[in-house]
């Protein structure tokens, strides 16, 4: 008694091949329509963070209240959110 060991060999599988895309009209211009809107550009968002930027970059800058009255924020909001302009390397000037 002899033991042949036959190496395995696997065979491969033809690839399988995707069926044929079924085009429907009314699929078409859905699509066509989608792409038509993801191609126009889309406007930025308005934060509150953009919009006291802004406040402070115009002409003489801003008081605490007009900072409060355009964002919607609270006084110590505010001032905290300077603080950081501060830290991230923004020259604040506080007279």
């Amino acid at each position: 008694m002899t033991n042949t060991i036959e190496p395995h060999i696997a065979k491969k599988r033809a690839p399988r091949m995707a069926r044929e895309p079924i085009v429907d009209t009314i699929a078409a211009i859905e699509i066509s329509a989608t792409a038509k809107v993801a191609a126009e550009p889309k406007l930025k968002r308005q934060t509150k963070a953009a919009q006291v930027e802004a406040l402070l970059a115009a002409g003489e800058g801003a008081s605490l209240d007009a900072l409060c009255k355009t964002s919607g924020w609270q006084a110590h909001t505010c001032r905290a959110f300077l603080t950081g302009l501060r830290k991230k390397g923004k020259q604040v000037e506080r007279t």
